[in-house]
């Protein structure tokens, strides 16, 4: 099971579950804040609010508070002024990641990350350290049932995608993070609401690691991602389905 933002698989417990749920709402309405300040409040004008409302939708987020989000985002206040940035660094394993956060107090998110690394067994690097082992992509992600592999990729191909992937269960489109909302509007035109349609760092190869290093490495991102302020966590480690079952029970 290779590396990626999210930790679903692992969560222990119904508590532990609901907490990390409300701070994935928390962060979802953040950046629903964040795209309406940095341009207008209307999602099919707005390619960046458009995919945080995506966002909202597959994390159930309740209508009224999107809604919410977004009129607290396009009021003109100076509050909510959130900056993103981006940490890099090694975890157990020598395994590269990518932290994307949005803070209002650069010190303290910058404090809190790399304390995470440095407690757990990572090393926090500079701006560009690790950010070349990943392409910098949108990916877009539809049901086995709205196409065939062969309609999905003909549709895909013809609007600008670089990679058009069936796993059994899902469709999952890959194109240039320039072209993303062409590719989405293209496939949504065809097919209707994708499941998931994001920007996301894709690791080019991804680095195995062992039970010890799995468990450490696996501590570390839930660290990270337990910061308010830290919007998404990406990585390229390469964990066997067995062994990702066995630390999820």
């Amino acid at each position: 099971m290779a590396g990626h933002s999210h930790f679903k698989n692992v969560m222990r417990r119904k508590g532990a579950q609901d907490a990390k749920k409300a701070k994935v709402l928390t962060k979802v309405q953040r950046e629903i804040i964040s795209a309406c300040k940095g341009g207008t409040p209307d999602p099919a004008s707005n390619p960046r609010l458009r995919a945080a409302v995506q966002w909202a939708r597959e994390e159930n987020m309740p209508r009224d508070r999107i809604e919410a989000a977004i009129k607290r985002g396009s009021g003109n206040t100076d509050t909510d002024n959130f900056e993103p940035v981006r940490y890099e660094g090694y975890g157990p394993g020598g395994v590269a990641i990518i932290v994307q956060a949005l803070t209002d107090n650069r010190n303290r998110t910058a404090s809190d990350v790399r304390s995470a690394f440095t407690k757990l067994g990572g090393a926090m690097g500079e701006s560009g350290s690790v950010s070349f082992m990943f392409d910098y992509v949108g990916r877009i992600v539809y049901p086995a049932k709205v196409a065939t592999e062969e309609k999905m990729f003909e549709v895909a191909l013809e609007a600008g995608a670089d990679n058009c992937e069936f796993d059994g269960t899902s469709h999952i489109i890959t194109g240039a993070s320039d072209g993303f909302a062409k590719l989405r509007d293209a496939l949504e035109k065809a097919f209707g609401a994708p499941e998931s349609a994001k920007l996301t760092w894709q690791p080019k190869n991804t680095v195995p690691v062992n039970e010890e290093q799995a468990r450490a490495l696996l501590k570390l991102i839930e660290t990270i991602e337990d910061s308010d302020d830290v919007q998404e966590v990406f990585s390229n480690f390469e964990i066997p389905e067995m062994l990702m079952t066995a630390l999820s029970a």
